[in-house]
């Protein structure tokens, strides 16, 4: 790996000891994309104390991001593109501070996110984590962007205080604590889901994370069609489900409460109905009323999401956005289902052999 500065050694200010006392160490993650991570050091500046120790990692950008980084900020480099686990463990061993805030570099923290977070620490010393969530305001335009983005807003802003897990785009841990998890897990979680793994280790070890929502920023990150399917299905779903099934314990928070799974159920059903209607003609009617009422009822069940839709973007975001909300707990069950039958079919072939000896 390379470190920037001509003695090659990361610059770093001479203190990192915020202003109430806590020291404080800020992590950026980048992959290219310098006009974000500029905009995101930006915020950062004028929201931490002056004296705070702020560190870019850049994960082998095929595009030059120095320029970005401006001064008064510590730049480190792999030496090959290997996601944000390594890059923020790198960030985490050359950090110096109490507090290791982690912030990705498409966001854009609020002015009082900082100190927010400091206070979290500074009054409860219980707390070993803390994340908050996106804002209402997110830059991309576009419905699917829109609607990426205000789902993850309206989840963590409903979510548990307590949290089951931790987040890593905007949340914060204690170095100690950081260090005797053993930092994110490298080598099974490499661009997705690590953050998640890793508080589901902290809580293991008795450790109390919370979600405080308002800790916010802004998301930069445009979404298409394409690379929200493609994030949600292989990205996020996929290796959530093995850590679930390999845990055998299922959260209720954030995504995972009774009443999401309970929508993936219905519309499970109601795709199921459907194809009813198709195939068996003589029981049309019940099929497609079978399927009118699941839709219906993952309606009910979701109101208050699309009710928070409507009040910040109006009728016709909502109803753009309820097909795509249908088609997020599709392809979700969907994964879940394979991911689930796969460990299943792994777990009867490691309990009995194929071939079995014979005794002549």
């Amino acid at each position: 790996m390379l470190r920037a500065g001509t003695s090659g050694e990361p610059e770093c200010p001479a203190s990192v000891m915020s202003s109430n006392g806590v020291r404080l160490s800020i992590i950026v993650p980048a992959y290219n994309s310098g006009r974000d991570l500029q905009e995101c050091l930006a915020a950062l500046h004028a929201a931490a104390p002056s004296n705070s120790e702020i560190i870019v990692v850049d994960d082998a950008s095929t595009e030059e991001i120095g320029a970005a980084v401006g001064r008064g900020v510590s730049l480190l480099r792999l030496s090959k593109n290997s996601g944000p686990s390594s890059a923020r463990n790198l960030g985490a061993r050359h950090a110096r501070g109490d507090i290791l805030f982690f912030v990705d570099s498409d966001v854009v923290v609020a002015p009082d996110a900082v100190s927010r977070m400091l206070e979290v620490f500074e009054h409860d010393p219980t707390v070993a984590a803390v994340f908050g969530s996106y804002d209402k305001h997110p830059r991309a335009k576009g419905l699917v962007s829109q609607y990426r983005n205000l789902l993850h807003h309206y989840v963590h802003q409903t979510g548990s205080p307590e949290a089951s897990t931790f987040w890593g785009g905007c949340g914060a841990i204690r170095r100690s604590v950081v260090e005797k998890a053993g930092g994110f897990d490298e080598k099974r979680f490499t661009r997705f889901m690590e953050d998640i793994e890793l508080g589901y280790r902290l809580r293991r070890a008795g450790n109390r994370i919370l979600l405080d929502r308002a800790i916010q920023g802004t998301h930069l990150k445009r979404w298409t069609l394409r690379s929200l399917i493609r994030t949600d299905t292989l990205g996020r779903a996929v290796p959530w489900t093995r850590l679930i099934v390999e845990q055998k314990q299922m959260p209720k928070d954030l995504n995972l409460k009774a009443g999401q799974r309970a929508s993936v159920a219905l519309v499970a059903l109601a795709w199921a109905s459907l194809l009813a209607a198709v195939v068996l003609w003589q029981f049309r009617p019940v099929a497609l009323g079978l399927t009118g009422a699941a839709l219906f009822t993952v309606i009910v069940l979701n109101r208050n999401l699309y009710g928070f839709f409507l009040r910040e973007r109006g009728l016709l975001f909502v109803l753009g956005a309820i097909p795509l909300h249908l088609l997020y707990f599709t392809y979700s069950g969907l994964t879940f289902l394979c991911v689930w039958c796969d460990h299943r079919l792994k777990t009867v072939g490691a309990r009995q052999p194929l071939f079995r000896a014979t005794r002549y």
